[in-house]
């Protein structure tokens, strides 16, 4: 039998070429821009996003900076900068990514971090109360990721958007109860959700950060329950309440372009502990 002809005009397969992948995690030469870090969770992402090369760090905050985040410009010369604006309003949050984009010629990153809370009981909450938690944990989320992602469309950058949500957005904090806040919050995880999928089409990620017990001014009155430690031995996990720094890695790898297949999801950091 004679052998089989082979078919010379099939098209001969391609491969496709591998994209050049970032191993590395490293911020070097990103601009970022983090909402509510002249001090808190966000000024911790600051020094974290610095250590780790960010070229240039703006804290979009309507407070104005303390001493601490002085402290840390004069260690970061040249490199760490304020902007003031209001994340309840988009125009004002324009306004300072326009500025942001004017002085340092780009905008790789945005935080989206700012937010507030308030721990009562739901029958409790005034209309105000509620609409405080909202206005910014939720609708100033959204303004300032929508700000971000028109600047990254506009300048063609892959940027990386990474929001704080909470571990509050997962489960009730059984000690102290927050409806509107855990609900805001979790309406901020599935805004992260949404949007990396809305966005992956201009190459822009979307994620998030859900932190658990950390040590701010906002979270003084944890350690100081008179049954601090029995609970601590109940749930189990680190017997501590976490620092801001160590937040830190979770959003420089997000932010970072060793991150570039990573979007749509969000990172606990927890330390274990149940009671949130």
């Amino acid at each position: 039998m004679a052998p089989a002809a082979i078919d010379t005009t099939a098209p001969t397969p391609t491969v496709s070429a591998t994209p050049q992948v970032q191993t590395q995690v490293t911020l070097g030469g990103k601009i970022i821009a983090i909402t509510g870090a002249n001090r808190g969770i966000g000024f911790g992402i600051a020094e974290c996003c610095l250590v780790n090369g960010a070229e240039k760090i703006y804290s979009i905050d309507i407070t104005q900076p303390g001493d601490e985040f002085q402290i840390l410009s004069k260690r970061f010369p040249g490199r760490l900068f304020s902007a003031t604006a209001d994340v309840t309003k988009e125009d004002s949050i324009q306004a300072a990514v326009d500025t942001i984009i004017s002085e340092a010629g780009a905008l790789h990153g945005m935080v989206v971090n700012a937010g507030r809370t308030n721990h009562k009981s739901a029958l409790d909450f005034t209309q105000a109360e509620i609409e405080a938690l909202f206005n910014v944990n939720l609708f100033g989320a959204f303004y300032c990721a929508r700000v971000a992602a028109r600047a990254f469309i506009k300048l063609n950058i892959k940027g990386a958007i990474v929001f704080t949500a909470s571990m509050a957005s997962y489960r009730p904090n059984k000690r102290v109860p927050s409806t509107p806040y855990g609900a805001s919050k979790a309406g901020v995880r599935n805004m992260t959700h949404t949007l990396a999928m809305e966005w992956a089409q201009y190459g822009i990620r979307v994620n998030s950060v859900s932190p658990g017990l950390v040590n701010t001014a906002m979270t003084y009155w944890v350690p100081q329950q008179p049954d601090w430690e029995q609970q601590l031995k109940y749930y189990g996990g680190f017997p501590r309440l976490a620092e801001v720094q160590e937040l830190g890695g979770a959003y420089v790898y997000l932010l970072s372009d060793a991150a570039s297949y990573t979007t749509s999801i969000d990172i606990p950091v927890n330390g274990v502990i149940g009671i949130c």
